[in-house]
């Protein structure tokens, strides 16, 4: 993946979701935006770091990583419910 646009996404990303949270009067939408961005991404490389023992992986690609930077954990959770079913 090419970090410039991994580097991009992360920042996009960001910048909504303080947006987002700075109309929901949070006390600290950026503070709160950067948790939720990197949760969702140490999940996907925490389930991909337990590939040989889950047998359970998600491929890294921009729809992966978008899904987990704006979804956070259930983001990831929902990838691997598509993986699982579909």
């Amino acid at each position: 993946m090419n970090i410039p646009l991994l580097i991009g996404i992360i920042t996009a990303v960001i910048v909504i979701y303080s947006i987002i949270n700075a109309i929901s009067k949070s006390k600290h939408p950026i503070k709160k935006s950067i948790t939720g961005v990197m949760t969702g991404f140490v999940a996907l490389i925490v389930v991909n770091l337990l590939t040989p023992l889950t047998s359970v992986s998600v491929p890294i690609s921009i729809m992966s990583v978008l899904v987990a930077a704006i979804g956070g954990l259930p983001g990831v959770t929902l990838i691997l419910a598509f993986n699982a079913f579909l």
